[in-house]
C-alpha cells in the first residue's frame, strides 16, 4: 500500500482495522419505561390483530352476558364499521366510567380463580384494547333501568360525542341489551390498517367465525350481514338443534351425513360431544369446529389426530367434517397462554385425543356397515314397493338367489310409496337383469362366459410396503389431481357396467345416474393403469415367467414386426444394431427397472418377470416384444421424472386389452352347390381367439371396469372418449310430448 495513501477514519463495515485503530465504544442506552400511551397500543395490537378478533372478544362477552339473540352488523369487513347488539342483562351505569379501562372485569377477582374460570372474557382487556384503536360507543339497558344509556370511548376513557360536549353517558330511547359499536378500526395504526388485503376477505373471517359460535352455542339467534345489505349472510333462529344450525351454515350436504357420538372419562377429567360427517361425505379441506369449555380454540394436534383417523375411512384426498365439543375440568387447563385466547393448554392431552380418536373410529365404522341405497323395483311383479333398500354386494360377485325372493317385501303404505311417474330412478342391483340377457345368444358366449378361465396362479408373500418419497412421483400424482374431472370422476364411481358395443373399436356402454353413455375403453384403461403404476410405484406383484425369456429373441419378434409396418422405410435401418441396442440399455438398467418396476432381468439378458398390475387380468403377451422394443427410443431414460412418467405410459398401454376382430357374422352366410341347393358357409374362428375373446370380456366386466369404479380418478383429457347416448329425463320430456 502506497505511503500517501489517505484513510478514512469511518471505515465501512466488514474492513478489517488494527486494535490501535478501534474507536472507543458508544455509551450503553438506558432503560426507560414506555409511555403509557405506548403501552396500551402495542397491548392492543396483540389482542385486537383484525377485525375478527375483536368481534369474538364482543361476541363472547354478549354470551356471557346471557343474550339468546346476536345481531352483527358489519361495513367494509369490520374496517369501517362493526356493531354488535344482544338482548343480555347490560351494563349498570355505574360501570361505564371503569367499563374501558384495563384490567376491569367482573368474573375475576383473586389469582386462584384463574383455576376455576368458566367463562369466556375475563382479563378485561376486550373493550380496553378496542378504545385504544377505534372509536367505540356502547349503548346498553339493564331490566331495572328506565332508561338506555350511551357512552363513548377513546384511550380508555369516557369521551365526548362531539368537541365541547360533556363526556358523561347521556339517556336515550332503547331496547335491553347492549349494542357496541367500533368504527374505524385501526385509525390510529396505519402499517396494520395497510396490510389488510380486501374487505371482502375479512368478512369472509367473520362470516366463519359467526357460524363456528351459531353452531355450539344452542339457545342462543344469530345473524350477520352488510350495513345497507338486504341479504343476510348468517342467519340461524334460537330454537334451532344442534344439526339444523350446522345445516345452515355449512349446507344440506353436511348436515345429512352427520353422527353424533359422545365419551368422557373420570380419570382425565373430561366430557365429549361431537357430530362428525361419515364417510359417504367428502370435502377439499378438514373443516374442525373445536370448543373446549365452550370457547372456540385451535389445535393442530387434536387436527392431525382427526385426519389420521379418518384416513382408513375416506379415499386419499378427502376430508370431513367434526364439531367438537369439549368439556375439561377447568383446573386442567390453562387459558391465559395466548393474547387472543386462541390456543389453550390442558393436561393429558394425549390420552384425552386417543380416547376421543377410538369412539370417533368405533362410531364411523358402525355407520359403515349400515349404508343402504335406493333402486328401482323390479316390474315383473307389480306389488313390489317402487323404492326399496338393497342390500350391499361386493362389486364384480354374482349375487345368488332369485330375484323373485324380494317379492316378499311389505308394500309401504300410500303416505310413503313415491309417485309413479318418477324419472330419477337408478338400477343399481347386480341380480336386476340385464339388457344383454334379452339378446339372441352367441355361440362365443356360451354357458363357461362366467367361468374364471384365468390361468393365473398366484402366490402371496409378507413383503412390507415400501413408502414412495421420490419427489418427480409425487408431482406426476399432483398433476393428475389437477386434472381432475369432478363430473366424470362421480360418473365412473358410481356407474353400472351394460355390456361391452364393439371389441375392435373397444368401446362399451355404461349407466351413469339416469344417463347411457359410450365409453373408450381402451383410453380409460390407458389411464387408469398408468394412475396404478403411480399409486403402487416401488409396490408392484410381479408376472415370473418359468422359463425365462431371452430379450434378445423378443426383441427381435419386435423389430420384424416393425420393419414390415414400415415397408420400403424399413430397409434402411438396421435392426439387428436397434435390438442389440435396445438389449444393451435394459440390461445397464435392471437394478433400477427391478427395484421400482420389479421387472427382473438376469446379467444374461433374459426377462424373468414383469410388473403385475391388477390381479385376475393377463396381458395379452403378444404385445409384449412391441413393449419391451419402445422402452429403448420411447423412455427418457436421462431425466427421473421423464424416466418414471414413459416408462408407467409404456406399461399402462402394455396393459390396455388389445382390439380383437369382430366375431364371425351370425347368422351364417350361405353358397348355392353344383346341384342347385344352399349350403352353409361354416366360417371357423380361430380357437385361441375364441378362448382370449372370452378373457377379455369377462376381465373388462369383472375386473377393470369395477377397479375403475373404486380407484380411477378421471381426468379431463378422457372426456374426449366418452359420449353420452341417452337420458332418462330427456326420454321423459319426448314421451310426454306425444
Amino acid at each position: 500500500m502506497p505511503d500517501d495513501m489517505e484513510i478514512e477514519s469511518s471505515l465501512p463495515r466488514g474492513t478489517k482495522r488494527k486494535a490501535d485503530e478501534l474507536a472507543p465504544l458508544p455509551a450503553p442506552r438506558r432503560i426507560k419505561a414506555l409511555s403509557q400511551d405506548v403501552v396500551n397500543k402495542i397491548a392492543a395490537g396483540e389482542i385486537i390483530v383484525a377485525p375478527v378478533h375483536a368481534l369474538k372478544e364482543l361476541v363472547e362477552n354478549a354470551v356471557d352476558a346471557g343474550s339468546t339473540a346476536l345481531e352483527v352488523v358489519v361495513k367494509d369487513g369490520g374496517l369501517k364499521f362493526l356493531q354488535i347488539t344482544d338482548n343480555g342483562h347490560g351494563i349498570d351505569k355505574e360501570d361505564l366510567s371503569i367499563l374501558c379501562e384495563r384490567f376491569t372485569t367482573s368474573k375475576l377477582k383473586a389469582f386462584e380463580d384463574l383455576s376455576s374460570i368458566g367463562t369466556y372474557g375475563f382479563r378485561g382487556e376486550a373493550l380496553a384494547s378496542i378504545s385504544h384503536i377505534a372509536h367505540l360507543s356502547v349503548t346498553t339497558r339493564t331490566k331495572e333501568s328506565s332508561c338506555a344509556w350511551r357512552a363513548h370511548y377513546a384511550d380508555g376513557k369516557l369521551a365526548s360525542a362531539k368537541p365541547g360536549q360533556s363526556a358523561e353517558p347521556k339517556p336515550i330511547a332503547g331496547r335491553p341489551g347492549t349494542q357496541i359499536t367500533v368504527e374505524d378500526l385501526f385509525y390510529n395504526i396505519p402499517s396494520r390498517r395497510r396490510a389488510f388485503r380486501s374487505a371482502s376477505e375479512e368478512y369472509a373471517k367473520i362470516l366463519e367465525l359467526v357460524g363456528k359460535y351459531a353452531v355450539h352455542c344452542s339457545g342462543v339467534s344469530f345473524s350477520c350481514k352488510k350495513q345497507g345489505d338486504s341479504t343476510i349472510g348468517v342467519s340461524v333462529p334460537m330454537s334451532a338443534g344442534t344439526v339444523d344450525r350446522i345445516r345452515q351454515i355449512h349446507g344440506s350436504s353436511v348436515a345429512s351425513e352427520l353422527v353424533n357420538f359422545k365419551a368422557e372419562n373420570v380419570r382425565w377429567g373430561f366430557k365429549c360431544q361431537a357430530w362428525i360427517s361419515n364417510a359417504n361425505y367428502i370435502s377439499k379441506r378438514t373443516t374442525l369446529l373445536l370448543f373446549i369449555n365452550h370457547r372456540a380454540v385451535e389445535s393442530a394436534t387434536i387436527k392431525k389426530a382427526v385426519e389420521q383417523t379418518y384416513a382408513t375411512f375416506l379415499p386419499k384426498g378427502g376430508h370431513p367434517f367434526i364439531y367438537l365439543s369439549l368439556d375439561i375440568d377447568p383446573q386442567r387447563v390453562d387459558v391465559n397462554v395466548h393474547p387472543t385466547k386462541r390456543e389453550v393448554h390442558f393436561l393429558n392431552e394425549d390420552e384425552i385425543i386417543a380416547i376421543i380418536c377410538d369412539e370417533m373410529c368405533d362410531s364411523l365404522s358402525k355407520v359403515d356397515t349400515s349404508r343402504s341405497f335406493m333402486t328401482q323395483s323390479l316390474l315383473t311383479n307389480p306389488k313390489v314397493p317402487l323404492v326399496t333398500p338393497m342390500k350391499q354386494t361386493i362389486p364384480g360377485t354374482p349375487t345368488t338367489g332369485d330375484t323373485s325372493d324380494r317379492s316378499s317385501t311389505k308394500p309401504t303404505s300410500k303416505t310413503a310409496t313415491r309417485k309413479p311417474y318418477e324419472n330419477n330412478l337408478v338400477r343399481t342391483d347386480a341380480s336386476a337383469r340385464k339388457i344383454t340377457s334379452m339378446l339372441q345368444p352367441h355361440p362365443s358366449r356360451d354357458g363357461n362366459a362366467d367361468q374364471d378361465i384365468d390361468d393365473m396362479e398366484y402366490e402371496y408373500t409378507k413383503r412390507e410396503p415400501t413408502p414412495c418419497r421420490l419427489t418427480s412421483i409425487k408431482d406426476l400424482r399432483a398433476e393428475i389431481r389437477d386434472a381432475m374431472h369432478n363430473e366424470l370422476t362421480d360418473i365412473i364411481s358410481t356407474h353400472t357396467f351394460v355390456g361391452i358395443v364393439d371389441e375392435q373399436k373397444r368401446i362399451a356402454a355404461i349407466q351413469g345416474g339416469v344417463k347411457l353413455f359410450l365409453v373408450d375403453y381402451g383410453m380409460l384403461f390407458n389411464e387408469f393403469f398408468y394412475q396404478v403404476g403411480l399409486t403402487d410405484f416401488a409396490n408392484f406383484g410381479s408376472i415370473r415367467f418359468n422359463p425365462p425369456l431371452p430379450l434378445h429373441d423378443l426383441l427381435k419378434v419386435a423389430a420384424d414386426q416393425e420393419k414390415d409396418n414400415a415397408g420400403d422405410a424399413g430397409d434402411e435401418v438396421n435392426w439387428d444394431e436397434v435390438v442389440e441396442s435396445v438389449r444393451d440399455q435394459l440390461i445397464n438398467r435392471r437394478e433400477l427397472l427391478m427395484e421400482y418396476f420389479s421387472m427382473e432381468i438376469s446379467a444374461g439378458g433374459e426377462l424373468c418377470s414383469l410388473p403385475l398390475l391388477i390381479k385376475g387380468y393377463t396381458p395379452s403377451l403378444a404385445k409384449l416384444p412391441p413393449f419391451l422394443l419402445r422402452l429403448g427410443p420411447y423412455v427418457d431414460w436421462e431425466n427421473e421424472k421423464g424416466c418414471f412418467q414413459s416408462f408407467i405410459r409404456e406399461l399402462a398401454c402394455f396393459y390396455v386389452p388389445e382390439s380383437l376382430p369382430l366375431p364371425r357374422p351370425q347368422p351364417p352366410p350361405t353358397t348355392i352347390d353344383e346341384n342347385g341347393e344352399g349350403k352353409e358357409l361354416v366360417i371357423e374362428e380361430d380357437p385361441g381367439i375364441t378362448l382370449r375373446r372370452k378373457q377379455i370380456r369377462r376381465a373388462i366386466e369383472y375386473v377393470i371396469f369395477p377397479a375403475c369404479k373404486a380407484r380411477l380418478v378421471a381426468t379431463k383429457g378422457l372426456l374426449r372418449g366418452v359420449v353420452e347416448v341417452a337420458n332418462l329425463k330427456g326420454l321423459y320430456r319426448v314421451f310426454e310430448r306425444c
